[in-house]
């Protein structure tokens, strides 16, 4: 395992291959980064497009981000650190900075998830917004995407009409998720328990209103199975992950519940895109790996973090590797296809040997994502700025 920050608390550079730091004009709890059309690719410089969305503070506007990352570089070798400033500035002369251009659209009251839908067409981009209001929006980003390709950032925040607005459900909520395999369909969750399903129609979507409604309390996260259409999955505060089928009737429609599978609040889970594994991480600060085949007791459980679990999510391509952010303010990254079970020592601690790698150095870190075409590149984004980094490790 790899810790990337030294006792001085400065991150130990000889461990990333790239590191960048941006920032929003706001907090933003919940990014997304976008399928976009530059397609699978390897080497630097990296390109990155991401929509986030504002928790600004009271009585400051909120709004969507939609951001191009273009021209980050990897970290320069040790010997290429001691540079005059002289030779410094002809670096940037010559392109070598790193460009953030931004685009932003009103939205009424604080994001609490943003989501990016997958299917990504020459005349839509569809984002969906969860409003600390209640609302869950649908925009259509296209014009502000192509407008990041031909001009410079736009300082005023563009007022521009959601492409869709729901207002059913009874209070505000954080989980939603796209589906992969039906082009449209998308899941919401709220926090009194209910889950919406949204059908695509030719120009607007039909929201059900018969809700999957059989947790307890809070849903808060959804994911659709990346191989089965009519299958997702659910977590809540009332410590369940249970498995439903849309095929069935709301009432009937879940098929499988996991009780006390954490022994706190289930905050987030990922589905595996090529394995039928689940990963979820807890108040408990406990990550636990899932395999759907049998559920009647945990694959696998680390207890590494100190705090609750804020976000997980599988490597795009590496069924094994996944990542986890704590409030304990770190980012771990794990190889299930580590197969001692010798603990590691680290800082006098032990740690389990599938731990790859800490990351450290942001303060409340709520959400992170790998960017889904360029391997291994990871992005987290905390209370006052996002990091872009690739680690040696992955």
């Amino acid at each position: 395992a790899v810790v990337s920050t030294q006792s001085t608390g400065t991150p130990d550079m000889s461990a990333y291959e790239m590191l960048h730091n941006f920032r929003a004009r706001a907090s933003c709890l919940s990014f997304d980064v976008l399928r976009d059309r530059l397609g699978p690719r390897e080497g630097f410089p990296v390109t990155a497009y991401v929509v986030a969305g504002t928790q600004a503070e009271q009585g400051k506007k909120n709004s969507i981000v939609i951001m191009k990352l273009s021209n980050l570089n990897q970290v320069k070798p040790e010997d290429d650190e001691e540079k005059s400033e002289d030779e410094e500035e002809d670096d940037e002369d010559e392109g070598n900075k790193e460009v953030l251009k931004t685009a932003e659209i009103y939205h009424a009251g604080p994001v609490n998830r943003i989501r990016i839908c997958p299917h990504v067409s020459d005349a839509h981009t569809f984002v969906a917004s969860w409003s600390e209001k209640g609302k869950v929006h649908i925009w259509d980003i296209a014009p502000q995407l192509g407008s990041l390709e031909t001009e410079g950032s736009t300082k005023e925040v563009q007022k521009v009409k959601p492409f869709f607005t729901f207002g059913g459900h009874v209070e505000e909520g954080y989980s939603m998720d796209w589906s992969l395999t039906r082009k449209g369909y998308l899941l919401t969750g709220d926090c009194t328990r209910h889950i919406h399903l949204w059908t695509p129609r030719e120009a607007d979507w039909l929201v059900s209103q018969t809700t999957y409604s059989s947790h307890g309390s809070s849903v808060e996260d959804l994911q659709w199975s990346p191989n089965e259409e009519h299958v997702f999955a659910s977590c809540s505060t009332d410590k369940s992950i249970k498995i439903w089928d849309d095929r069935a009737q709301p009432h009937k429609a879940c098929m499988i519940t996991v009780p006390d599978a954490h022994s706190a609040d289930v905050n987030v889970i990922n589905w595996n895109r090529m394995e039928p594994f689940i990963v979820s991480g807890g108040d408990d600060g406990v990550v636990k790996i899932w395999d759907l085949r049998k559920l009647d007791t945990h694959a696998a459980l680390f207890k590494h973090h100190t705090a609750p679990i804020t976000s997980v999510e599988w490597h795009p391509t590496d069924s094994s590797v996944f990542a986890a952010s704590g409030e304990d303010n770190q980012v771990s990254l794990w190889d299930l296809g580590v197969e001692s079970t010798e603990p590691l020592i680290i800082d006098n601690q032990e740690v389990p040997p599938q731990l790859l790698f800490i990351h450290q150095g942001q303060e409340e870190i709520k959400e992170l994502h790998w960017h889904p075409h360029v391997q291994g590149v990871l992005l987290t984004t905390s209370l006052d700025s996002f990091n872009i980094f690739k680690t040696i490790s992955v």
